[in-house]
């Protein structure tokens, strides 16, 4: 009866493998990170160095806030499913590329607490109509760990190893709490391929 192990074995490995090829991309990356700011460093930097302006480069998977031409904070980001590129239509797991700006925050987010991309531009709109397509929206600097997980320990370190989002920009939940007390509405960011 040696072959019925083998079988149970099976079984089990089986749909262990389908959910691991499926879900693979949400396990954590455990990549060494900066210390969160307290409050008073989170009110000293607003006083002494407002954040002017926020910079995305995809290729490097950071996002860095900058006070004029001094970084201040940098952060490791998650992307859209699809990455390359400038996004062009709705779904196609793009991140956009250009200057935007960030035009309304949702405290209420899915993703713990979210800051609206300007996308789609004129731009965007013009270049989807003429291809018949939707340009999609709802771009935003989200968390990582959805609101219903915050009660797992660590949760709010929580960031996937790879790119997951719609076309969104993912950054751990401890630093979305820093970035939404540190960027007013309407900074610019640019996002860089």
């Amino acid at each position: 009866m040696k072959i019925r192990p083998i079988i149970i074995c099976t079984l089990l490995f089986i749909p262990l493998g389908i959910a691991f090829y499926k879900y693979e991309k949400y396990i954590p990356t455990f990549a060494g990170s900066h210390e969160a700011l307290t409050s008073n460093e989170i009110s000293h930097l607003i006083k002494t160095k407002p954040i002017t302006s926020i910079e995305v480069f995809k290729n490097q998977r950071i996002l860095l806030l900058k006070s004029d031409q001094e970084v201040i904070r940098r952060y490791p980001i998650r992307l859209g499913f699809n990455p390359e590129g400038h996004k062009n239509f709705e779904n196609d797991g793009k991140t956009p590329e250009g200057v935007y700006s960030i035009d309304w925050r949702n405290p209420k987010s899915a993703f713990y607490k979210s800051l609206h991309i300007s996308y789609p531009n004129t731009q965007d709109v013009a270049y989807a109509k003429q291809h018949n397509q939707p340009a999609g929206g709802n771009i935003m600097i989200h968390g990582s760990a959805p609101k219903s997980f915050l009660w797992i320990p660590f949760s709010s370190s929580y960031i996937p190893h790879k790119d997951w989002t719609l076309g969104c920009i993912a950054v751990r939940n401890v630093d979305i709490d820093e970035i939404w007390q540190l960027v007013p509405n309407h900074t610019k960011i640019i996002i860089y391929p």
